[in-house]
């Protein structure tokens, strides 16, 4: 796998980046997680929950927006990371995108982290011997 591996829906503000850190597979969303982008973005992690035993972390900082449709591809992740004995923990740091979570009832179904390095240690990366990608905010196409 690429340690990184953009991509990117033409019709909507979404941008999925991915890459390894030891097992772990980080996945960051950038831009706006609504009905436009939910298809695209639920046939990306679709791809990316098919192994065994997963191990995932969707890091949404960078998302600007998420609605029902993107908390329902959240959703998918997780019962499908679930069904193949994986794991999932979502990066959030952005109070509307935790507000929205809680609101929709779903803020204990997920493992919550606010950083990346916190979220990859809870996961068992090896955190030292890899440097962490800084963030980049994706410029919405316009």
């Amino acid at each position: 796998m690429p340690e990184s591996q953009p991509s990117y829906d033409g019709q909507s503000a979404t941008y999925v980046r991915e890459w390894a850190v030891g097992r772990v597979l980080v996945v960051e969303l950038h831009g706006e997680v609504d009905f436009v982008s939910a298809g695209a973005t639920k046939a990306c992690v679709d791809r990316l929950t098919a192994r065994r035993r997963p191990l995932l972390l969707m890091d949404l900082r960078p998302v600007t927006f998420i609605d029902c449709a993107g908390l329902g591809v959240l959703c998918r992740a997780r019962r499908r990371v679930r069904a193949r004995g994986g794991r999932l923990g979502l990066v959030i740091d952005d109070p509307r995108v935790l507000r929205t979570l809680s609101l929709a009832g779903l803020s204990r179904a997920f493992e919550v982290h606010g950083g990346l390095e916190e979220a990859l240690v809870a996961h068992g990366a090896a955190v030292a011997g890899h440097r962490v990608p800084a963030l980049r905010r994706a410029v919405q196409p316009g």
